[in-house]
């Protein structure tokens, strides 16, 4: 019997509400921070957004959009110098991960208190990693004064979230989950946080894409996305998340859908790297093989299309698996260029090998 590795666990701060209408504490919430002047950053831009920032009243100061995404370094710079001007000291993103990117870009500098109210399924509300993109770049790093102060999840808020958006950030959580299994960072608590949130996204996804009024589909499918998130904050990122931060900063293609189409070919090239993971991932998705459950999910999701239905094409290849090899992390086994290639040329269609 193999002696088991060392173990480093440290659990990241934060406060969690999660329930039907949930939202509807934000007042009290802003209360508990102290918060007189806050500034909401809007990813709606609809009345449920406004709604949300007008049960603030008084201490509602400003909305700053925060629809775009890749969080451009110009937008970031925009949003910061008016948070200042304003003196807010607490900000409210709601809305998906570009809200909450960009929350987070202003709170990298302006170091104020981060209350997320997600209404997709990004997760990384619940990461202290932050992301700019500048010059068709996108830099990330992590740092704990980005990370949300609290995070109020309100399955009500998924209810008009398009299938579309829902699938795609669905598989984003997916992603989450199954990549935080192979870092360095790993550990077991991690592993049961992961497989228990991609089995909620399974199941909660397929249903909310078939009933999106379905409440019990929808909060199951929130709670995978907060589990995926969790265990991503503390596992950290490996190599399917650099390809899609090159894949959306570089070649600006939507950040969520990138990941349907690349997970199911990253988790193919680690198979004989890490057999143990790819056998407890196809448990969590009630398949045989994690590779097809992850294809058979994308595609009863309706994300069939690879990578040329989001505009990629053969000629961005090499360019991106040679920025994706300045940055490639060597777990659970180092990659070349000729790795990351091939792994897009899969992505480019959604099929089995």
């Amino acid at each position: 019997m193999s002696v088991p590795a060392p173990v480093i666990y440290e659990p990241l701060p934060g406060r969690i509400l999660f329930g039907l209408h949930a939202s509807e504490t934000l007042p009290t919430e802003v209360a508990k921070l102290g918060g007189e002047r806050v500034v909401v950053i809007d990813g709606l831009l609809n009345s449920t957004s406004e709604s949300i920032a007008d049960s603030l009243r008084d201490l509602h100061v400003a909305t700053i959009r925060g629809d775009v995404q890749h969080v451009p370094a110009d937008v970031a710079a925009l949003a910061e110098a008016k948070v200042a001007e304003l003196r807010a000291d607490v900000l409210v993103a709601i809305g998906g991960g570009s809200a909450t990117g960009l929350a987070k870009a202003v709170a990298l500098r302006r170091k104020l208190p981060i209350i997320a109210i997600p209404t997709t399924y990004a997760g990384s509300e619940m990461t202290p990693i932050w992301g700019i993109t500048d010059q068709a770049r996108k830099v990330t790093g992590a740092d704990i004064s980005v990370l949300p102060h609290t995070v109020i999840y309100d399955p009500v808020l998924t209810y008009s979230l398009p299938l579309r958006a829902t699938a795609a950030s669905g598989m984003n959580a997916v992603a989450h989950c199954v990549e935080a299994m192979w870092t360095q960072a790993a550990n077991p608590i991690t592993d049961a946080v992961a497989l228990e949130g991609i089995r909620c996204m399974a199941t909660g996804l397929r249903s909310s894409i078939a009933s999106p009024l379905d409440a019990t589909a929808r909060s199951q499918a929130l709670r995978g996305a907060w589990l995926g998130g969790t265990a991503l904050a503390v596992a950290g990122t490996g190599l399917h998340h650099k390809i899609c931060h090159v894949l959306g900063g570089t070649f600006n293609l939507p950040h969520a859908d990138v990941h349907a189409a690349v997970l199911p070919w990253v988790v193919d090239h680690f198979r004989d790297a890490v057999p143990d993971v790819l056998a407890r991932l196809a448990v969590s998705l009630g398949e045989e093989d994690a590779v097809h459950g992850l294809v058979a999910l994308s595609r009863d999701l309706g994300l069939s299309g690879g990578l040329q239905e989001l505009g990629f094409t053969d000629a961005g290849i090499e360019q991106a698996a040679q920025m994706v090899a300045e940055v490639a992390p060597r777990v659970p086994k180092p990659v070349t260029v000729d790795d990351i290639a091939a792994i897009l040329e899969h992505a480019m269609w959604m099929s089995v090998r």
